[in-house]
């Protein structure tokens, strides 16, 4: 889709976040995107200075970004991921001139997207996706310890026999492979007439972008993951979201800190999986039905011993 055709707006919650935003902002100013970059920022509940190195970035990048920021408190019962993406996402909805023709691009403070990251997420969106996942890359400028990373490069070579058992299975035409499985609030675009279409981001403490894109596939949405759609992340273990990436990170030192083997669901369950999707795809409402049911049922058990990257 020609860069004139489609406006985005990159939404951004941060909670004590000046070390890590100017990083973020660098990155955007960086894009290959040629217009002007609008990012809409939520700043809650922080305690540092924020605000300033955003005025700071605001200044520095003058005429490449365009900066709308929102500094909050919320009361403690709403001061979680949830109200923060939401209010970063609702004010870059008020931002887009074209909402027809709009996009919201949601990230978070600690991201480090590469310069094509934009324009990898428009092509995605011209192939017929409404919905853009990215992939997580940890970040090359602060590397893992080599046994935590050997365990992150064994799941991945899992997740890719996965992706490979549900692309022979399932094919999606608007999600093709090569493909990754990732659509967090990290990298995660969607159209801006499906985002208020689906209600928005939910506020919920965590897992607030998985239940936004539940919501945007029960209302018709269709997810792609496209291989060149990705960001760096921070490793770091101490977040500022209950559940979210910095557990992650933290659950992968755990792991590899036992002296135990890492078990996963065999790839059988998977294909069950698969075959399960692609009838409830052939029903009327099938898509919808899909988005709704998967979500609750049962986890599958981990009855495989993950294989060790070499």
């Amino acid at each position: 889709m020609p860069e004139g055709q489609l406006d985005l707006c990159v939404c951004v919650p941060a909670r004590n976040e000046a070390d890590r935003l100017p990083v973020l902002l660098d990155a955007l100013a960086a894009q290959s995107w040629k217009p002007a970059v609008s990012v809409s920022i939520a700043v809650n509940n922080s305690t540092d200075q924020s605000v300033a190195v955003i005025e700071q970035a605001r200044q520095h990048h003058a005429g490449r970004l365009e900066i709308d920021v929102e500094r909050v408190d919320f009361p403690p019962h709403l001061a979680h991921a949830g109200s923060a993406r939401r209010l970063a996402m609702e004010n870059g909805l008020a931002r887009l001139p074209r909402p027809g023709r709009g996009l919201l691009v949601s990230t978070d403070a600690d991201t480090r997207p590469p310069p094509d990251w934009l324009a990898a997420i428009a092509r995605a969106v011209d192939r017929g996706a409404d919905i853009v996942g990215g992939r997580i890359e940890i970040d090359p400028e602060e590397p893992l310890p080599p046994i935590v990373d050997r365990l992150r490069r064994s799941w991945d070579r899992y997740w890719q026999t996965v992706r490979a058992i549900e692309d022979d299975i399932d094919p999606l035409p608007w999600d093709r492979p090569p493909r990754h499985g990732d659509h967090t609030g990290a990298s995660l675009a969607i159209k801006a007439e499906l985002y208020t279409r689906c209600g928005g981001v939910p506020l919920q403490a965590s897992g607030e972008d998985q239940a936004l894109v539940t919501a945007a596939l029960a209302h018709g949405g269709r997810l792609a993951h496209p291989a060149d759609v990705f960001t760096f992340v921070s490793p770091r273990r101490e977040g500022r979201a209950s559940a979210g990436m910095a557990a992650s990170i933290q659950h992968l030192f755990d792991l590899a800190s036992r002296d135990e083997p890492a078990r996963a669901p065999a790839f059988s369950h998977w294909r069950e999986r698969a075959i399960w999707r692609r009838k409830l795809r052939t029903r009327p409402g099938g898509e919808a039905m899909l988005a709704l049911a998967e979500p609750h049922l049962p986890p599958m058990p981990h009855d495989m011993v993950l294989e060790s990257a070499s």
